[in-house]
């Protein structure tokens, strides 16, 4: 049977439904929580994140990869009440955003002590909190090259995807040929990789995502919304018209057995006022009827949302 690691237990990957593969229960900066300006209750923070977490379950989501890695604000014990709560499952993450998130006693480890870490978070639990990662996050850091660390944590995250079967899920696409160097070496198959954010407005120009597709990559078109539209938009955002068009001709070449697609949308933002009017809940409100305004049918449509996410969070080992 196949299985994923969720916050509440490990559960057949056919009962996942409708994934949201890269999204933020809450995410920011290493102790950006703390700062008085951006404090907010527990209270607050359920007010903000529980209504859309319960829309997003109306509206037939079934699952919530939380992609906020260590140091960002990941809370495992409010992910599994939240999940308690709203009915949805919630995949966390081990990893780390970029390197240059990672707080200095990781950020001076070595891989072998970060593929060790990441492994007991994956097989043992995060903490004490007995809840298990379901997928590892790794990250490009600012600047738009990988650094040593970012690829000393590459390689930690490909230990660990191999020795657990577990996938690894990309911030950012851009400069993915050192990252495909150190997958390979580590012998994990590329089809464990989802390569994030191609469609980011800063850096879709960067992404080389028919290399990506060539070498056996996953493809993440996961920031769907971030729309220069919006009232206030964020500087990684892209006119939605274009955004669409963009993905439409990726699924005219053929790629669709290996894109996957989200909104990477904060429920409730620590230490930063996040976008306004930006939610996991635009892939039903806006993304899917767009989709279906671009001439993608239903039925791609589910392999996107529901077959792609499954195959890619299943366990393999």
């Amino acid at each position: 049977m196949s299985k994923v690691n969720t916050v509440l237990g490990t559960i057949p990957a056919e009962e996942l439904k409708i994934v949201a593969v890269h999204e933020h229960i809450g995410y920011g900066m290493p102790g950006s929580e703390l700062d008085s300006k951006w404090w907010k209750t527990p209270e607050e923070r359920y007010e903000e994140t529980v209504p859309k977490l319960r829309r997003f379950a109306d509206y037939g989501g079934g699952t919530f990869v939380d992609a906020t890695g260590i140091c960002n604000g990941r809370d495992v014990d409010y992910y599994k009440s939240l999940s308690t709560k709203t009915g949805v499952n919630i995949v966390a993450c081990t990893g780390f955003v970029g390197g240059d998130t990672a707080l200095p006693h990781f950020a001076k480890a070595s891989v072998a002590y970060l593929a060790q870490a990441f492994v007991h978070e994956i097989t043992v639990g995060i903490g004490n909190t007995g809840a298990k990662a379901g997928v590892i996050k790794v990250g490009v850091s600012r600047g738009g090259r990988m650094t040593e660390l970012d690829k000393r944590i590459y390689r930690a995250a490909a230990r660990a995807a191999v020795a657990t079967g577990v996938p690894i899920l990309t911030h950012l696409a851009i400069d993915p040929e050192p990252a495909v160097a150190i997958f390979n070496e580590e012998g994990l198959d590329l089809d464990r990789v989802l390569f994030g954010h191609a469609d980011d407005g800063l850096n879709a120009p960067k992404t080389p995502h028919d290399w990506i597709y060539e070498q056996g990559g996953r493809i993440g078109f996961d920031t769907f919304g971030y729309d220069l539209e919006l009232e206030d938009p964020p500087f990684w955002g892209r006119k939605r018209a274009e955004r669409m068009k963009h993905f439409v001709q990726l699924v005219q070449k053929g790629y669709t057995d290996k894109l996957l697609v989200s909104a990477d949308a904060n429920c409730s933002p620590l230490g930063w006022p996040g976008v306004k009017g930006h939610t996991v809940n635009y892939i039903f409100e806006d993304m899917i009827p767009d989709m279906r305004d671009a001439g993608i049918d239903d039925a791609t449509i589910k392999v996107l949302l529901q077959d792609n996410p499954a195959d890619f969070l299943t366990i393999r080992n």
